[in-house]
């Protein structure tokens, strides 16, 4: 409100005042409240969102500098960031907005002050050890390989320093100390080239419950194709759809290319869904170079078009490892 109508002049000290000033400012007070009444009625009806107004909105000034610290001290990086924000204060700058983009940052900003940042950090640190969860994706990377003499140093090495963690140490952050006594470690890995009985005895010793998946097959291969918001069949629609093209595919086609993703796998590396991605490119690849050129604005794929694209390529177990 006080951005659509400024508030009042000062008041003029009492004795620089004559007889008829305070009857000026009683009529100019009860002219501006009646404004000031009608504007806020009409602001929370929300009849003012498309007013431009001018509004101060603050501009960061510290410079972006990232420090690179050692073990143990990430609390150098923190300070240093702390340090340079005191030195270059914030600075404002004028902004012409809608009423409506003003009010939000308002709220923002109001907020942001009713914060305090140290109840914060203490209760993240305090979710932190008591419910966290650390996921260690392709674990089996680290695994010493099979025919190796002597100690793998560069794997072992990996396992060793990751082992004080999860068994259960504090660690130094730059929000200060965490436990990692309670909080919950999840690993996963393919395990081709390896099994998980090759991590060092500590390691394996630290995570009792072990799950197998199978691998997937043509049924999960088609939900893979069709169900995700962003599937692969999607994205290839709204691309040849820039081009005016109108892509689709039959349930049979769908389930030609789940098979022939899954014989891929069985008969070279098993990469899983990867494959669907090669696949297609492979299946739609004359189409996609050729689509500038084509006439025709409809393209149904199916089955027979499947097998004749893919079919003798995935059958030449040669070729067929071109299809990475």
């Amino acid at each position: 409100l006080d951005l659509l109508l400024p508030g009042s002049a000062p008041e003029t000290p009492a004795f620089e005042r004559n007889e008829n000033d305070g009857k000026d400012e009683k009529d100019a007070k009860a002219d501006g409240g009646s404004t000031r009444e009608k504007l806020r009625t009409m602001l929370r009806a929300g009849r003012l969102d498309d007013r431009f107004v001018e509004l101060e909105v603050s501009q960061r000034a510290t410079p972006v500098v990232e420090i690179f610290s050692a073990a143990g001290m990430e609390e150098m990086d923190f300070n240093f960031k702390d340090m340079l924000g005191n030195l270059f204060p914030g600075k404002t700058k004028q902004r012409k907005v809608k009423l409506a983009e003003a009010r939000e940052y308002l709220v923002q900003e109001e907020a942001g002050r009713l914060i305090d940042m140290d109840r914060v950090v203490e209760e993240a640190r305090r979710k932190v050890e008591q419910n966290g969860i650390i996921f260690l994706d392709e674990i089996d990377k680290i695994v010493g390989r099979d025919g190796t003499r002597g100690p793998d140093v560069s794997r072992e090495g990996v396992q060793r320093d990751l082992l004080p963690i999860v068994e259960g140490t504090t660690v130094n952050s730059k929000y200060g100390m965490l436990r990692t006594d309670h909080i919950l470690f999840i690993a996963s890995g393919a395990f081709h080239l390896s099994k998980p009985s090759d991590l060092i005895p500590e390691m394996q010793g630290r995570f009792p419950i072990r799950v197998e998946l199978h691998s997937l097959g043509p049924a999960e291969f088609e939900r893979i194709l069709t169900e995700p918001e962003n599937a692969l069949i999607k994205q290839y629609r709204a691309l040849l759809n820039t081009e005016g093209i109108r892509l689709t595919f039959t349930p049979e086609a769908i389930k030609e290319i789940a098979g022939l993703a899954t014989r891929v796998n069985e008969r070279t590396e098993n990469i899983g869904a990867r494959r669907l991605h090669t696949v297609m490119e492979k299946l739609l690849e004359e189409i996609s170079f050729t689509a500038p050129d084509l006439t025709a604005q409809e393209i149904t794929i199916t089955d027979a078009y499947v097998r004749e694209r893919l079919a003798a390529l995935i059958d030449d177990e040669d070729l067929s490892r071109y299809i990475l």
